[in-house]
């Protein structure tokens, strides 16, 4: 049966059709028959009882630079909807906690993919360390005196903010760097969150592996190398991708952390993995699909649909 689907997302027209996987989500909707609506998050709205939205109808097409028509905005109960797709991009703010707040209302009547209130629940960076044993070593904390000893412990580390996204603010603080004292001070500027200290992996270097998982199970993985000179990996940054296959190592990560992600509701997600670790859990609007789809050659998104429609 078609569905009623409603993408809450960043606007349409900032999408770069290429590579988004959002896009692709779009598209194979309407492939399938389904009906699409657009709306952003400040759109959002709760009164009483009733969570809605002025909604957008939407049609997408793979034309760059004419890739979606919008029509009337309309005030719409969500629970009218039978699917919502939770697809804007962190940051993972107060702004994003309270839009898991009010679709967790609706779900699961209308089905709010991923389940918003695990989404909410499982701070990527912080959800993974229920796998700590799959883990580099980490550290989440405020307390310089526990960064300083993590650092003369491991020497090589990375220092990241707790709820980035992108690879913004990640540094690679080699042993004997000096800006530890300064990197410090500038987290403490951008905000009262803790951070991350981690091992350094020097396994990064032959890339980053994004895996991604349905329903708990894994359907395939790209590697995403870093520039010469970057520590960071990410696409939007300058990491390239390349085709890759699910190691021994990598299904057995997937075996341990898929079932929590299937009982969590967790539908898509996307790990990294560096050299046999795991590093995150990707929960919020994982990314990856249409390099994925590139490579492999086998219709992810359509895989996706099929779990989201099965259980609508």
């Amino acid at each position: 049966m078609p569905l009623k689907v409603a993408v809450q997302m960043d606007h349409i027209s900032t999408v770069q059709i290429a590579g988004d996987t959002t896009f692709a989500l779009c598209l194979e909707a309407q492939a399938r028959g389904h009906e699409l609506f657009h709306y952003t998050p400040d759109r959002l709205s709760m009164r009483g009882s009733e969570v809605s939205a002025r909604v957008e109808p939407l049609s997408v097409r793979d034309v760059k630079g004419d890739h979606y028509t919008l029509g009337e905005a309309v005030r719409t109960d969500l629970s009218e909807m039978d699917v919502v797709l939770l697809r804007q991009d962190p940051p993972f703010d107060m702004n994003y906690i309270t839009t898991t707040h009010l679709l967790e209302r609706i779900h699961p009547k209308t089905l709010v993919v991923n389940d918003p209130a695990w989404v909410r629940n499982s701070p990527e960076k912080i959800f993974v360390m229920e796998f700590s044993d799959l883990m580099p070593e980490t550290l989440i904390t405020k307390d310089i005196a526990e960064i300083r000893e993590f650092r003369r412990e491991f020497g090589d580390i990375i220092l990241k903010p707790l709820y980035g996204n992108g690879g913004a603010g990640v540094f690679h603080l080699r042993d004997g760097d000096r800006n530890l004292t300064s990197l410090l001070e500038m987290f403490a500027q951008l905000g009262p969150e803790p951070i991350i200290a981690q091992r350094y992996l020097d396994d990064v270097r032959a890339g980053d592996k994004r895996i991604i998982l349905i329903d708990g199970e894994p359907v395939g993985a790209i590697n995403r190398v870093p520039q010469k000179g970057e520590t960071r990996s990410n696409m939007h940054v300058g990491g390239r991708a390349e085709k890759s296959e699910l190691s021994d190592r990598d299904r057995e990560i997937c075996a341990e952390i898929g079932p929590l992600l299937r009982e969590k509701g967790q539908i898509f997600v996307g790990i990294d993995v560096i050299g046999g670790w795991l590093t995150e859990i990707n929960v919020t609007s994982p990314t990856g699909l249409q390099e994925l789809e590139r490579f492999d050659g086998t219709n992810v998104t359509a895989k996706i649909w099929e779990a989201i429609e099965a259980k609508a």
